[in-house]
Formats: structure tokens, C-alpha cells, sequence
């Protein structure tokens, strides 16, 4: 039994620390927020218009119809498991700059910690069993600003703060800036963002324990050193269409495509330099009062049993409401028929935004 606890214990530690791997360094800032955006397929570095462009493209936050907006979206992972939060306030300088900070974790709680299960005289006490958390988080101060020259154009971008620990065995510490851009003109609008565009570092540090060190030791698992990875830069293109189809109806037709540079992925397009993952989604809505959404992404090639390659894809849906212009609500549901490996099921997200506040009499 000895034997086994201490297999364990190295396996999901070793799987922690895998985490920090550069290419896939930082992830989490990958896989989207907001129920609308996930919906749309992840389909919004040209189209975001609300405080959660400070994620999809910070430029977007210079389209702001309201002086002030608050986003709150939480969705789980895993059957439970993993946690996975957002929440977003912007403020609205004037007509030509708008600012905003976004928090963001993603986080597995209650991991059980049996490094101490075993006292030294051998004997196995669960008394001994403790409770840790293995999470990432994010907090980014964005800015926009749109041009007076160029109507419709507008600039943006992200300072990232980030905080990465596993329990007291190990934490990091990093910063990154993310640039975009977008234009609209009648109806057709273009986005392009440069997310990690200084490259984003993560400085990790270890605090073994002589008796973790053991384990390691015992198990034959290389001892994880202090160390700095790196995120290299990403490309993020996007192009959209509003059209006024009547009567208050109107549909917003989309597409993304995620470009980057640090080996091949199994995305689409691949090579051994460039990786190129494209999205594509639609929204059809009745004026501010309800509006439905769908997407497409997450396209991959999947060895099958016989060992021939099928290439899978993710279906989004999705519906918001919006409630007197003030309060959205909206809900994603993903991984239509589990015909792809998804990585959320059912996200729920609330959008508040208002001009001002009302003075108490």
C-alpha cells in the first residue's frame, strides 16, 4: 500500500508541474469568457463591443454603449472538478477612451495532499491527509482608444498580471501586454489582436519538503528546478457582418482565426512553424430583447480505433436576454452530441450596464 500511495502522490504531482510546459504555457487565457462569446465559437476579436473585449481584443472596449458595465461568468470542467471564473468591470472615459480590469481563474480545489500519510514509524494515519488548490489567475488593466481622424478605428491594450500556484509546493509569478486593433464601416467590421506581444513570462518557484524530495527520489522523478517560462506571442484575426434584416430583426455573421508560431498543433491548418485554427459563428436577434447564437471550432484530427485520423469539431449554442437594456443574460451550451473533446459543457454569464446611477433623494 506504501508503494501505491507514493506512485500516486508522484503522478499528480508530476502532472502539476507538466502544467508549466512553454508551448502550452498560460492556456487558460485561451479558452474564452463570456456566454456569448463561447457560443459564437470564439468568434469575437472583431465583433466584441462590451467589457469583455478587454479579452477578445481590447480595442473593442472603445465601443462601449454604456458609461459603465460589470460581466460575471462561471462555468465548470471536468463533471465539477475544475473551476473556471471570470468577472469584468469597464468605465467609459469619454467618447474616445475607455478602460477596464478583468480577473480571471481557473482552478482545481480540495486536491487531497497524502505526502504525509505515512508517519515515520510507518504506520498510515489519514489524520494526516490535508487539502490543497492547483489554480491560474489573471488579472488585466486594458485601455482603448479610438481615433477622431479615422472614424470606426480604434487601438487597445492588455497589461497582464499573472499568479499560478499548485497548494505550497510551488507558485510563479508573470507579466505580459497584448495589442489589438478593429474597424467598422458600415456594418463590416475587422479585428486583429497580438496576444503574449512581448512574450509573457511565468518565474516558477518550488518548496519541497525533504520528505517530498524522497518521494522523488524513491520513485525515480527528476526534481523540478526554479525556472522561467515563456508564452510566445499569438496572432488573433477576425472579420464580422451586421445586417439589419427588418422589423427589428438583425444577425451578426462572424469568423476568427487563431494563428500561432511555436510548432505544430492539431489545429486545421499546421505546419512546423505556423498553426492556424479558424472559427466561425452567427447570431440572429429581435432589437436588445433576445437573440440566438451558434459556432463552430475547435477542429482537430483524432486518432480512431483502426488508427486513421478523423478530423472533429466543436457545435456551440447559445441564447441571451436582455432585460430593458440594462441586464443580459446569456447561456452557452457546448459540445453538441460530444462529437469533439470539449472543455466546458454549460456556461452561464451577466452583463450590467448602465449610464449612471441614480441620485438618492
Amino acid at each position: 500500500m506504501k508503494k501505491h500511495l507514493l506512485v500516486t502522490v508522484v503522478l499528480l504531482m508530476s502532472l502539476s508541474f507538466a502544467y508549466g510546459q512553454s508551448k502550452y504555457s498560460n492556456e487558460f487565457l485561451s479558452l474564452g469568457i463570456g456566454a456569448r462569446g463561447l457560443a459564437m465559437g470564439n468568434t469575437m476579436c472583431a465583433i466584441s463591443d462590451d467589457v469583455t473585449a478587454a479579452y477578445w481584443n481590447p480595442a473593442g472596449l472603445g465601443r462601449m454603449d454604456k458609461k459603465y458595465q460589470l460581466s460575471l461568468m462561471h462555468a465548470e470542467y471536468f463533471a465539477g472538478v475544475a473551476k473556471y471564473d471570470y468577472a469584468g468591470i469597464g468605465y467609459k472615459i469619454d467618447d474616445r477612451s475607455s478602460v477596464a480590469l478583468s480577473y480571471i481563474r481557473f482552478g482545481v480545489d480540495n486536491i487531497m495532499n497524502t505526502t504525509e500519510l505515512i508517519d515515520a514509524q510507518g504506520n498510515v494515519d489519514y489524520d494526516r491527509i490535508s487539502y490543497f488548490s492547483a489554480s491560474d489567475n489573471a488579472l488585466l488593466l486594458s485601455y482603448a482608444y479610438n481615433f477622431e481622424n479615422v472614424p470606426g478605428l480604434s487601438l487597445g491594450a492588455n497589461a497582464k498580471i499573472i499568479y499560478r500556484n499548485i497548494g505550497k509546493f510551488a507558485n510563479a509569478w508573470g507579466f505580459g501586454l497584448d495589442f489589438g486593433l478593429q474597424y467598422n464601416h458600415k456594418g463590416w467590421q475587422a479585428g486583429a489582436m497580438l496576444r503574449d506581444g512581448t512574450s509573457t513570462f511565468n518565474a516558477w518557484n518550488y518548496h519541497l519538503t525533504d520528505q517530498v524530495i524522497d518521494i522523488f527520489h524513491q520513485t525515480g522523478n527528476e526534481i523540478p528546478e526554479n525556472e522561467l517560462e515563456l508564452t510566445l506571442p499569438a496572432l488573433m484575426l477576425g472579420a464580422g457582418k451586421y445586417v439589419e434584416l427588418g422589423k427589428g430583426f438583425n444577425a451578426t455573421f462572424a469568423l476568427g482565426l487563431d494563428c500561432t508560431f511555436d510548432g505544430k498543433r492539431n489545429t486545421l491548418i499546421k505546419s512546423n512553424v505556423l498553426s492556424m485554427d479558424p472559427h466561425f459563428g452567427m447570431e440572429f436577434a429581435y432589437k436588445k430583447i433576445v437573440a440566438l447564437r451558434a459556432g463552430i471550432g475547435n477542429f482537430q484530427q483524432e486518432p480512431d480505433f483502426d488508427g486513421k485520423k478523423k478530423t472533429t469539431l466543436q457545435i456551440n449554442l447559445g441564447v441571451g436576454v436582455c432585460i430593458k437594456n440594462i441586464v443580459s443574460i446569456d447561456y452557452a451550451f457546448t459540445d453538441l452530441g460530444d462529437i469533439s473533446i470539449a472543455q466546458y459543457s454549460h456556461i452561464i454569464s451577466l452583463k450590467v450596464a448602465i449610464d449612471r446611477f441614480k441620485k438618492q433623494q
